[in-house]
């Protein structure tokens, strides 16, 4: 395998870190994961290795803690590009909690930008939302749609974090290349790697597999009286291994000196909205188990109806997603399952 050099990720042991983390030692490049453990586990990185042959190294860094930050930057030499994922990420967790929210993915970045900075290190791929978009008056939204107020201190972390980053490389050497994704959703096709909440899950596939094997008694639809054609809220899922690969598609964007400003924006989708009952009607007809689930109320901070226009990832990125709602349910089944310790 050949070295591409060396590759930080943040976040690199979270749902769509590690699936990253797998991508860019696939292609060649040695990867230092940073992360505080506060929504994963170091076991992910034995996961890794038996994807990949190779386990990443590791540091157990809060970014928050800006020393600790710095220290890391003034040692770690070289790198050929940054991603960061790090960050905290459940809507409905950001409305109750607004601060912590604030602190931890506004601070984070803040250190993070600082330690590059310090170490002539200054290109970076961004984990960005389609939070930013709040709620759209035009449907499919593309990077030029206007940026409304998020509907959640989450997705206003992501907007404001998509404005930090602009101007700092107005005045330094910073070159970023910011993707906004969708819902990602499903795991790595080997059942080896794939998203383990700890606590509650807040997304919706975990609460899916979760009830499917009886990890739950039942799972709750936020609200069905939304103005779409079943009631139910409307997402572009996209499979996390198909997101992975956009990630290091960025990286080689950046690294290749194409990108055509210092900071650029891509959406990351199919481009197909399903419901949250269309969701589980899939999960259902793929797998072949029955779903209890009942009718909540609404949950604040959730947007009816949000897909993308992914012509500029295509066309410019020479990015396409693969895999389709059939490939996610159906591989975050066989993970669920692995989990449990059943050969999938």
């Amino acid at each position: 395998m050949s070295n591409k050099g060396k590759v930080l990720v943040t976040g690199g042991t979270g749902f769509i870190g590690q699936h990253t983390v797998a991508e860019l030692i696939e292609s060649g490049y040695e990867v230092i994961i940073l992360d505080n453990l506060a929504n994963s586990k170091k076991s992910v990185l034995d996961q890794i290795e038996k994807v990949t042959g190779v386990k990443p190294s590791f540091y157990q860094i809060d970014l928050v803690n800006k020393t600790d930050v710095l220290n890391f930057f003034d040692q770690i030499g070289h790198l050929e590009g940054v991603i960061h994922f790090a960050a905290l990420k459940a809507v409905g967790e950001s409305v109750q909690q607004p601060l912590m929210y604030y602190q931890n993915n506004l601070i984070g970045l803040l250190n993070l930008l600082e330690g590059m900075r310090n170490s002539n290190n200054q290109k970076l791929v961004f984990s960005s939302s389609c939070t930013v978009y709040g709620q759209p008056e035009v449907l499919p939204v593309t990077e030029k749609s206007p940026k409304i107020r998020p509907e959640s201190p989450y997705g206003n972390t992501k907007s404001i974090s998509e404005e930090i980053i602009e101007d700092v490389s107005k005045v330094t050497d910073l070159t970023s290349i910011n993707l906004r994704y969708f819902n990602p959703i499903g795991a790595h096709p080997t059942a080896l790697l794939g998203e383990e909440p700890i606590g509650n899950p807040n997304n919706v596939m975990p609460v899916i597999t979760q009830t499917a094997i009886g990890k739950r008694d039942s799972m709750t639809v936020f609200g069905n009286d939304y103005s779409t054609p079943d009631g139910t809220c409307i997402r572009d899922y996209i499979h996390v291994v198909d997101l992975a690969k956009a990630h290091v598609i960025a990286l080689e964007r950046i690294l290749s000196n194409k990108c055509t400003s210092k900071t650029e924006y891509f959406n990351l989708g199919t481009g197909n909205g399903f419901s949250v009952l269309q969701l589980i009607n899939a999960f259902e007809s793929n797998t072949g188990v029955k779903l209890n689930y009942k009718i909540g109320p609404r949950r604040e901070g959730d947007v009816v109806s949000i897909y993308a226009d992914t012509s500029l990832a295509n066309e410019v990125l020479g990015w396409t997603a693969q895999l389709g709602i059939d490939e996610m349910v159906l591989s975050a089944w066989k993970w669920e399952l692995y989990l449990k310790g059943i050969n999938p």
